[in-house]
């Protein structure tokens, strides 16, 4: 919590804040702006002595973003030390629309497409305004950007005996329109519009039932068309309108401040803007989105319990893509050592040999952490690999695993030893890391190999951390298909998925949390996300489990994990229906891998969360602003998950007829709708006007999309969509395209590119079409007319 004002009219007592007040210089260049203001108005000519100033640059490095960058010493250290953020890492793209500036008597301008921002550089009047076209997105108005002293002596005598006494800050204070409502800034658990709330920008593993995040990411979005990324990995402060009511108040320690705007105006479009700056998700494996099954954290297992669980998974007839092995894989008091603890794992090349022969794909958990106790502790310590302490010992800490160390992935020689361990288990038949913490990161008496600032590491260590094992997946097993499983990250992370929601609690209010984190974090920028079903801490009721088994087979990423308690259905509910229910809901995810996998494609090529909010999809709807209890799954499916064992829901209808997949039955919106579902249903709901394929297999992820299908339409009047079916040989690649046309007298399907394998089948439901009954199957033809009966 960083708040600077007492009210709208002082300073809080020991802070002086420079604000920038008047322009004393302003310089109109061909693409950027730059102006000087001082931090007192200028009366008279002696008003230029002890007057600090503030150096403001304005720019535009793509289409529809502004950058702006303020400095008030910009000969410090601080101000140029790493690390840096990675931003445009598939490139600058090439702009469709020119920069321009002007400088009049009264102002400086620059512009690009519709996009402007305007400073005002009249006595006494310094402002910065924000347009796009002639609506306001945002400002910084009267005393809006401030550099800040805090605790200091601001006589010159004073400074000049002891001139790091106290705090540095710099600060931009953002107006917030009538209304006006922000999202994002990474995974948070708290309420999801962040209006009123206080967010600091610190890793720290906290849980999910607190304000403390695993994934900071310093970009919100706005509802009024714009998002705001700040550039740096250093500790920021947001205070939401919850300081001054009409503001967002961005404050970081130090001598500079750079944001930049993203103008939209739709929530996608921003976040296709964002992630451009800062990376797409990349392309992930199709089995990563089958069923994940776990060891769980501190249970006691070893070879033999994990076949027993694979094989009581095949005799329920529950499809299992990927298996993992949690911490005690490896020894305790010896993490990491990459190696199978040989008591319980005497022959894990020929274990993992006979998971691949069921075709499960092996996962195995790590860390960045070595133990003191560990084989190639002194490896590290020889090469050099460690973060150290200023007098060069390596910095070592017991709260985790005795004596341990820390990678130092600044270090190359650090990240190739490190990769090379990783790449010993990649021949081993490992496939996926569970790459865990990364939070824990020390700030205190740290040098690193690069010369890093620890305060800006400390939130940027994990982007190294997962960028280091992601690649050497890449390298070892191939483009498109590399997939980690990560609990921290920060801007750019998402170019390293999946990412999991950390430690619930096994309660109904921890599953509602677990959803607002995964929406917020789709908010900033992370195209994929998963979950502990049942909750990681507790042993989760039978009830619970079951709607959290349907919620989380109907999140882009599906596991089962916990900590003391194994998540096996049968374990967890006597009855034998949690099994039942795990079937059903794993099943129905294969079936939707065509539809799943080409959303993958759409998170990949356009930063598109594949859960997102409703009002990513429905942004003119003001209702879907305030929902987060519910969500769209990729363009076309709306899922309400029920949070209670008795099965009553209640959720938010967009405008038409939606058609539940599940049930059979439409709904009409807008409006809300109050429902009771037993376990094996949930609210799957057709968007209207869509038409998704349904695919033949409920076996396995990874299948031919184009064999057998089903496409369910949910028509409307004028209707005119294109669907693709992905190529599951060639990932990223479209196979089949179909359009789907509605017209006065019935419906037409076409394949417009590619072919259909086998019989076919369209779906309208609530409608009675002449060809259907025998003739609702088709087998190679690429065009259908169905009339109304």
């Amino acid at each position: 919590m960083v708040k600077f004002s007492k009210g709208m009219w002082h300073a809080s007592p020991d802070t002086i804040i420079r604000w920038a007040t008047e322009s004393v210089k302003a310089e109109a260049r061909p693409e950027s702006l730059r102006t000087v203001a001082s931090s007192r108005a200028i009366n008279l000519r002696g008003d230029t002595l002890n007057n600090p100033t503030l150096t403001i640059e304005l720019e535009s490095p793509s289409d529809d973003i502004l950058l702006l960058k303020s400095t008030h010493w910009k000969a410090q250290k601080s101000v140029s030390i790493g690390p840096h953020y990675e931003l445009y890492p598939d490139g600058v793209p090439k702009r469709t629309n020119p920069v321009s500036t002007e400088k009049t008597t009264s102002s400086l301008s620059l512009s690009t497409g519709s996009l402007k921002a305007e400073i005002d550089t009249r006595p006494k009047s310094f402002n910065i305004d924000f347009r796009a076209g002639k609506k306001l997105l945002t400002k910084l108005g009267w005393r809006s950007i401030g550099y800040v002293q805090k605790d200091t002596d601001a006589h010159p005598n004073t400074e000049l005996l002891n001139p790091d006494k106290g705090e540095r800050w710099f600060t931009y204070q953002l107006q917030l329109g009538v209304g006006e409502k922000i999202y994002g800034l990474g995974e948070r658990f708290g309420p999801f519009v962040k209006n009123g709330q206080t967010v600091d920008m610190w890793h720290e593993d906290g849980g999910t039932s607190s304000e403390l995040a695993y994934k900071n990411v310093p970009f919100y979005l706005s509802s009024n068309g714009y998002g705001i990324f700040i550039p740096s990995s250093a500790f920021i402060s947001y205070e939401i309108q919850s300081e001054r009511t009409t503001r967002v108040n961005i404050a970081i320690p130090g001598e500079a401040l750079s944001m930049y705007l993203i103008y939209g105006p739709s929530p996608k479009e921003i976040l296709n803007k964002y992630t451009l700056l800062t990376g797409r998700p990349a392309l992930v494996p199709a089995w990563t989105f089958g069923l994940w099954l776990s060891t769980s954290f501190t249970t006691d297992y070893d070879e033999k319990t994990v076949d027993a669980f694979l094989d009581g998974m095949k005799e329920r007839d529950i499809p299992t893509s990927v298996f993992h092995y949690d911490c005690f894989w490896m020894r305790g008091f010896h993490w990491c050592d990459f190696e199978f603890d040989p008591e319980y794992f005497p022959d894990p090349k020929a274990q993992l040999a006979s998971l691949k022969k069921r075709g499960i794909k092996v996962c195995v958990w790590i860390n960045s952490y070595i133990a003191q106790e560990s084989k190639i502790f002194d490896e590290g310590v020889e090469g050099g690999y460690f973060i150290k302490r200023s007098d060069g010992s390596v910095w070592q800490y017991d709260a985790w695993q005795a004596g341990m160390a820390f990678v130092d992935f600044t270090n190359p020689a650090a990240c190739k030893w490190y990769q090379d361990k990783l790449a010993n288990l990649v021949d081993l038949g490992v496939e996926v890391f569970k790459t865990d913490f990364g939070e824990r990161i020390p700030t205190g008496d740290v040098v690193y190999f690069d010369g890093s600032d620890p305060q800006k590491m400390h939130n940027y260590y994990t982007f190294l951390y997962n960028k280091v094992t992601f690649e050497i997946l890449e390298r070892k097993l191939g483009k498109n298909n590399a997939a980690l499983f990560a609990r921290s990250a920060t801007a750019g992370g998402q170019r390293f998925p999946v990412h999991w929601g950390g430690d619930p609690m096994s309660t109904f209010e921890a599953m509602a949390e677990t959803l607002r984190g995964g929406l917020s974090l789709g908010l900033s920028g992370f195209g994929y996300w998963a979950h502990d079903i049942g909750g990681f801490e507790g042993k989760p009721e039978p009830g619970l489990f079951k709607r959290w088994i349907a919620f989380g087979c109907l999140s882009s990423h599906s596991r089962l994990h916990g900590s003391g308690s194994f998540r096996a259905p049968w374990l967890l509910d006597q009855s034998g229906e949690a099994d039942k229910v795990l079937k059903r809901f794993v099943n129905f995810k294969l079936s939707l891998l065509p539809y799943l996998y080409n959303q993958c494609i759409h998170a990949h090529k356009f930063g598109h969360p594949m859960m997102r909010p409703l009002f990513a999809e429905f942004p003119e709807d003001p209702i879907t602003w305030h929902i987060d209890t519910q969500y769209m799954l990729g363009d076309n499916l709306l899922i309400a998950p029920v949070f209670n064992n008795e099965g009553d829901v209640q959720y938010y209808v967009p405008k038409g007829k939606w058609y539940g997949v599940l049930d059979g039955k439409f709904r009409e919106g807008p409006g809300y709708v109050t429902e009771n579902h037993d376990y094996f249903s949930l609210p799957v709901l057709l968007r209207p006007g869509s038409a998704i394929v349904i695919g033949e297999s409920q076996e396995v992820a990874h299948y031919d999309w184009t064999n057998r299908v089903k496409l369910l339409v949910n028509r409307a009047d004028g209707m005119d969509v294109k669907v693709d079916i992905p190529d599951y040989e060639n990932p990223g690649q479209i196979k089949t395209q179909l359009t789907v046309k509605c017209t006065g007298t019935g419906l037409s399907v076409d394949v417009t590119k590619g072919s259909l394998v086998g019989k076919w089948q369209v779906v309208v439901p609530g409608k009675e079409f002449k060809q259907f009954g025998d003739k609702a199957f088709f087998e190679n033809t690429t065009s259908v007319r169905l009339e109304y009966a």
